[in-house]
């Protein structure tokens, strides 16, 4: 089975878009104020759509995984994105930065440990 799209509620669809953006995922549908979807490497696509209130329980967990985690982590971090943890081994034998949002959801960005 195959992982064809993910979608997040936003309450900013416009603004959402800049941030995604600036992840360097490529922006294949426009749809504004309601809806956005992005490629993703592989197969998957990452979309984005309106919501009048974001959900009040815990979020999910969204993992993007890159070669080159630590400098990854430094070109975002000169876009003005802030994590919560910079780059350091897991238990779980990856590398990882974790950014927290505001609307309950968690991106872990991640590389494979040797």
């Amino acid at each position: 089975m195959n992982l064809n799209q993910v979608t997040i509620p936003s309450i900013n669809v416009e603004k959402s878009i800049k941030f995604y953006q600036k992840l360097d995922l490529k922006l294949i549908v426009k749809s504004l104020p309601k809806y956005a979807r992005f490629e993703c490497d592989g197969d998957a696509t990452f979309s984005i759509h309106l919501v009048d209130e974001l959900p009040k329980e815990n979020g999910a967990i969204i993992y993007f995984e890159n070669d080159n985690l630590d400098a990854l982590v430094k070109k975002l971090q000169s876009k003005g994105i802030i994590f919560d943890s910079l780059p350091q081994d897991t238990s779980w034998l990856w590398r990882g930065a974790l950014k927290r949002f505001r609307w309950k959801s968690n991106y872990f960005v991640q590389s494979r440990r040797e």
